[in-house]
């Protein structure tokens, strides 16, 4: 019974000397954490300052993604031997300069995407890769700053696909007026004097026309997250048909040194595009501005980021 007795009491002990070790452990490693975050704002508030420098900044952040699948014999669904596959990525990239009496941003945005799904009992079907996601834009504000939120700004931007029909059709916007900073990664164009140079080969539904320009854009870095979204509206005074929009956004949180999980998706309105639509590739004699569907037009990319 001592014995027992004995061990009981050194089992209890020996209990209380790892529950009061743990707490010791636990406590030391909160004040660990709080020296952490203590010396992490200390480094932020460092580049905050950095940031605020001027000259030239560079960066860029993208996301990758990709699947690929086969089967064979696989009698389970209506195509039991075919092989599939994703291949996509975009790229944000920028070079800024911020100065006491100027500014002058520069930003690309580029989103490719290949598909393939090949029936390997049809003959006939395609086999290899075919384009699916195609944009690419390219934009240059320059600003003569009258106040830290205001500035005399004219604005070059340019948007088109690469893989197929290049510049056909292609958009340049050339304009002046205001450009508004209510905050350091925001910054809103106002031009109300802006042409819309439209090119197109052949005989083609698209025309050029003067009108005004917005374009909303935010940009955030937060360590491990990056955040971008722009907004390019152009208004046409001739008239409501010849007007279009684009919004992108772009977000990629990084989970291992440069890696991580990357979403892109973007949305655009433009019914120039939707009537050479259905009178090319749908073949409607008939399509006019006025009976055409112009639906909303997206895209999406989901997949590995890489930080540059």
């Amino acid at each position: 019974m001592k014995r027992l007795l004995l061990i009981l009491a050194l089992a209890g002990s020996t209990f209380n000397s790892l529950a009061q070790t743990k707490d010791e452990l636990d406590a030391e490693k909160a004040s660990k954490n709080d020296s952490i975050a203590a010396i992490q704002g200390r480094v932020d508030d460092i580049q905050a300052q950095i940031d605020a420098l001027p000259g030239w900044k560079v960066g860029a952040f993208g996301t990758i993604g990709g699947s690929f699948s086969g089967f064979n014999n696989w009698y389970a669904q209506e195509t039991p031997n075919n092989s599939a596959g994703t291949i996509g990525f975009t790229v944000n990239g920028f070079a800024n300069r911020n100065e006491t009496k100027y500014f002058w941003r520069n930003a690309l945005t580029l989103n490719l995407n290949w598909v393939k799904f090949d029936d390997k009992d049809d003959p006939d079907d395609q086999s290899g890769f075919r384009q699916a996601t195609d944009v690419f834009n390219i934009s240059s504000l320059y600003g003569y700053k009258l106040s830290e939120k205001f500035a005399l700004s004219g604005l070059g931007e340019y948007r088109t696909t690469i893989l197929s029909n290049f510049n056909d059709p292609g958009y340049l916007d050339l304009g002046v007026g205001a450009t508004w900073t209510p905050v350091k990664d925001l910054f809103v164009v106002i031009h109300p004097i802006n042409y819309n140079f439209v090119f197109s080969s052949g005989d083609s539904v698209f025309e050029s026309s003067f009108g005004a320009k917005i374009v909303a854009d935010y940009s955030k870095d937060l360590g491990p997250i990056n955040f971008k979204t722009n907004l390019s509206i152009f208004s046409s005074y001739k008239s409501s048909d010849l007007s279009n929009w684009t919004w992108t956004n772009s977000f990629s949180y990084t989970l291992w040194k440069m890696i991580g999980i990357g979403f892109d998706f973007g949305l655009r309105d433009n019914k120039q595009e939707a009537l050479n639509y259905a009178l090319t590739t749908l073949g409607d004699p008939n399509a006019t501005f006025d009976n055409i569907d112009n639906d909303l037009q997206t895209y999406y990319t989901l997949g590995l980021s890489y930080k540059f």
